[in-house]
């Protein structure tokens, strides 16, 4: 820019003097045009004391042949303009030439002198400029000066905003490294909207989800632990038990021995559980098929069926026909298993489960109806969540691990459904599952 401003300056000079020196010298040749055929040097010498042209000028005259009628110097015209210039000039032709050098612009004009037709004379016209090249050249000074100062601060800026882009990256960097380490509350601070703040609020969200993640796997760990624990610890006491008394009946023994197997059984469910969620959240799944719900629920409510008459229960069911979903037997036989024996479980003695299965649109809905205890309206959000109970203690009594509605949840939502619960309004619990149907191909 600083380039173009200056050339551009030198331009409009260089047209100013060819304007004022090409002026001067039609004006000289003009004048000239009435002297007899320039030949003599006098009369030429009275036509510029007349014309009184300005001192900077130096002006050379010579006849068309090139004999000089007037001027003390014709080196400068010859340096100008080359022989072959002139023989354009001799023809007729106005010609100008103009240089910047060392602070000065020298600027020259040579104009044929033309009378009755013919070429005459040759007017050169000389001007040497230093103060507007002083003035260019100061001018250059100024402009380079300044381009330094611009250069200088735009160094200054990049030096500025790339160390400040460095030392953000770095904190990323760094934060990266301390939550690899496992500190997952450190939450990186970033200032601005640009990319690097948003990829610093990227990176919070991120650690906010490992802690939650982190505090979920460790609740997890720490359940799974202690239900786990709970069935070995009364196992090892029954079992030292029956070591230590070598009289004991032999009714108590059996006894004891039957309560082994109670816990030996439950360890197998829970543990069977935990296995059916671990094999959730992998992403392991067979192969889906064409499941009929009803076969399923009919399945499931012949194998419960002598739990809920040992409490008294009564089960009244409403199942439509040809209700499929894609699926697999497995994953429907847990979610109905589960849903099903958890509303026995915790049912009022001599309370009702029903159970409904129809078509709704496009969806299979299938609902579970108890006149239990129901759910208190601040446990409903977390009832789904692993090792959750609402009473431990009677849940404890039950049998009940807390992973049954886990395992619901998670299969439904493998096989792209939904489940929702919510209170009746006599008393109890509705629980909904929803399936989009299943439509053999034509």
């Amino acid at each position: 820019m600083n380039t173009f401003f200056l050339i551009e300056s030198r331009n409009m000079i260089f047209q100013s003097k060819q304007a004022f020196v090409q002026n001067q010298a039609e004006i000289i040749s003009k004048s000239l045009e009435d002297v007899f055929e320039l030949l003599i040097a006098d009369d030429v010498a009275r036509v510029m004391e007349y014309l009184d042209v300005a001192e900077a000028l130096n002006v050379v005259i010579t006849d068309a042949n090139g004999k000089l009628l007037y001027g003390s110097s014709r080196n400068n015209m010859n340096d100008d303009f080359p022989p072959e210039e002139m023989e354009k000039a001799r023809e007729g032709k106005d010609l100008f030439y103009a240089k910047f050098i060392d602070g000065s612009f020298f600027s020259s004009s040579l104009t044929p002198v033309v009378s009755k037709g013919a070429i005459i004379g040759l007017v050169y016209v000389y001007e040497s400029d230093w103060e507007q090249g002083s003035i260019l050249k100061n001018m250059q000074k100024t402009v380079g000066n300044i381009s330094i100062i611009i250069i200088a601060f735009a160094f200054a800026m990049l030096l500025f905003i790339v160390r400040s882009v460095i030392n953000r990256i770095t904190s990323i960097l760094n934060a990266i490294k301390t939550v690899r380490e496992g500190e997952y509350n450190y939450h990186v601070e970033m200032s601005g909207k640009d990319e690097l703040a948003l990829l610093g609020d990227e990176f919070n969200s991120l650690t906010d989800r490992l802690r939650e993640t982190d505090e979920i796997r460790q609740r997890f760990v720490a359940n799974a632990s202690h239900e786990l624990r709970t069935p070995l610890a009364s196992i090892r006491l029954l079992a030292d038990s029956i070591l230590q008394n070598e009289g004991m009946e032999r009714d108590t023994m059996q006894e004891f021995i039957s309560d082994i197997g109670t816990e030996a059984e439950r360890l197998t469910r829970t543990t069977e559980k935990l296995m059916t969620l671990t094999r959730l959240d992998s992403g392991i799944s067979d192969e889906k098929i064409k499941v009929n719900m009803g076969e399923a629920v009919a399945a499931t409510l012949r194998m419960l069926r002598p739990l809920a008459m040992s409490g008294n229960l009564s089960i009244f069911e409403s199942m439509e026909a040809d209700c499929y979903v894609l699926a697999t037997s497995d994953a429907i036989h847990q979610i109905v298993f589960n849903l099903i024996e958890n509303a026995i479980k915790y049912n009022k003695p001599e309370g009702s489960v029903s159970i409904s299965l129809f078509k709704e649109n496009d969806d299979i809905v299938l609902n579970i109806d108890d006149t239990g205890v129901g759910v208190p309206e601040e446990d409903l959000s977390q009832i789904f969540d692993r090792f959750y109970r609402v009473d431990k203690a009677r849940s404890r009594e039950a049998g009940g691990s807390g992973l049954g509605l886990s395992i619901v949840r998670d299969s439904v939502r493998d096989l792209g459904g939904n489940v929702t619960a919510e209170p009746r309004v006599d008393g109890g619990m509705r629980f909904q599952v929803r399936f989009k149907q299943f439509n053999t191909p034509a």
